[in-house]
């Protein structure tokens, strides 16, 4: 298990590195995380959400991803609430105290489901959440020792360096810890370096001498490694605003981080474009005059809704779309761009209406029964197959509109604004499939007066990613060492 001394120092990377390398070295390995928190979450091929960074872990591993490994799912709705996801179905909306006491019942169904998983491979790669050390969380975990315990797993301590203090993290998460958690810490690793090695040599030395374990490994920060997110925290700091931002010789997209943002990952592809700019704008950011606007998914769609209401920023798109400019709603942003969202179920608020933002002639009704399915099908104006994967509450009327996508199975996506330029859709992942990505920058290049490059331009292949993880971890991690202390 790889465990670590806060959140967003590396441990996901640090999973999917391991699992590439093992089954580079001929073993059948799979991730486990038996409680996620996160807001970025993906559908099976069987209609079960789980944990995104359990999905690219299972491609590190390559594996078809499977509830199993992240059985339990927490989606926060509130700052002192979640909806609870098991084995990839939702059981309800908790409280923190609702949830300690679900936890109980629920934790020896998440062991059970861990061993079924393991009878199935040489090797599972867990990974902890937080900090093991957290004192007012450490009763009631279930994630970090308590599971390490149960599954019988040798520890990795991971560490930020990047952040800073990381020798005062990595002995602090030592001191706190009990004598049988300690034990079954093996050793460190420092993650997100940046210089030489040498310089850390009298605090890797006095890490050994203080805790008596070994330093697995010191991992350089990796640059533009193209590999899917989980935490918002990256995603957040690109904040910028768009006028500092804009590009003449490229496609500029702006993207709204909306409060209660989820599936965010839907934009990663574009990182990689090279004849595009991406801004990520925050509240009280200037929305400018980009090439295109897409509004992300949100677990709070109503709540989302009135801060953009709040904030000015449904006139100023008005505005926009009015001026020819291109906007592209995702699941959550497709329903905030219609008339109206009605909540008479109160699944996501005490609302029971709220007046959408008026981009789309579209009505969309909350339902209990959550869509959780994948989906292939052809965008109907380029004729270019896309696929994804659907998971909303909403159940959306399209009116007159035209549709976007047709769906294999005879349903059609989305809908078309009087606006060729504005469009909305269900799909997460609609912008992985590299042909319709270009197509995409392709009619923003045309709208702005440059030349369509026609052919695609980047490949969003994570096969390539792993590969170079795999190669940054035999390069920096003493994988001998770690083959020692699992006595392969």
């Amino acid at each position: 298990m790889v465990q670590g001394t806060g959140s967003n120092v590396g441990k996901s990377i640090l999973v999917a590195g391991l699992c590439r390398v093992f089954l580079q070295d001929g073993y059948r390995v799979a991730p486990f995380k038996s409680q996620n928190m996160a807001l970025n979450s993906f559908v099976t091929r069987k209609g079960g959400e789980m944990g995104r960074a359990q999905v690219v872990q299972a491609q590190a591993c390559r594996l078809e991803p499977e509830v199993r490994m992240n059985p339990i799912l927490l989606k926060p709705t509130t700052d002192v609430g979640a909806q609870v996801i098991y084995m990839g179905k939702p059981v309800g909306n908790m409280t923190v105290e609702e949830y300690i006491g679900y936890k109980e019942e629920v934790f020896p169904r998440v062991v059970n489901v861990f061993k079924e998983l393991a009878e199935h491979n040489d090797l599972v790669v867990m990974e902890g959440a937080g900090s093991p050390a957290e004192i007012n969380l450490k009763e009631h975990d279930i994630v970090n020792m308590k599971m390490a315990l149960a599954a019988g797993a040798e520890v990795i301590l991971a560490g930020d360096i990047d952040k800073g203090g990381v020798f005062a993290s990595l002995v602090g998460t030592m001191e706190l810890l009990d004598a049988a958690e300690r034990e079954r810490v093996k050793g460190f690793v420092i993650n997100k370096f940046r210089g030489r090695v040498e310089l850390l040599e009298p605090g890797l030395d006095f890490l050994a001498q203080r805790t008596g374990r070994e330093i697995l490994g010191v991992v350089p920060y990796i640059n533009n490694l193209a590999l899917p997110q989980e935490d918002s925290v990256e995603f957040k700091s690109r904040r910028q605003g768009v006028e500092r931002n804009l590009d003449n010789d490229r496609v500029n997209i702006a993207v709204l981080d909306l409060p209660r943002i989820s599936n965010f990952n839907d934009l990663d592809p574009f990182y990689l474009e090279p004849d595009v700019n991406v801004s990520v704008v925050g509240p009280g950011q200037a929305l400018g005059r980009p090439d295109a606007v897409i509004i992300p998914g949100s677990k709070n769609t109503i709540a989302d809704l009135e801060t953009l209401h709040r904030e000015g920023r449904g006139e100023q798109l008005r505005r926009f779309a009015a001026g020819g400019g291109t906007v592209v709603g995702i699941c959550a942003g497709y329903q905030i761009m219609g008339a109206v969202i009605k909540d008479r179920h109160h699944i996501e608020s005490s609302q029971e209406e709220a007046d959408g933002l008026g981009l789309l002639d579209v009505a969309t009704s909350l339902v209990p029964e959550k869509t959780l399915t994948q989906v292939e099908g052809t965008h109907i104006k380029s004729g270019l197959p896309v696929r994804g994967y659907e998971i909303h509450h909403g159940e959306t009327q399209r009116g007159g509109l035209s549709a976007v996508v047709s769906i294999g199975d005879g349903r059609l996506d989305g809908s078309l604004g009087a606006i060729g330029s504005v469009w909305g859709t269900y799909i997460h992942g609609i912008f992985d499939e590299d042909a319709f990505r270009r197509w995409f920058i392709d009619s923003l290049r045309a709208r702005k007066g440059l030349k369509p490059l026609e052919s695609v331009q980047a490949r969003y292949d994570l096969e390539v990613e792993f590969d170079r993880l795999a190669d940054v971890i035999r390069g920096n991690v003493n994988m001998d060492k770690i083959y020692a202390v699992l006595d392969l």
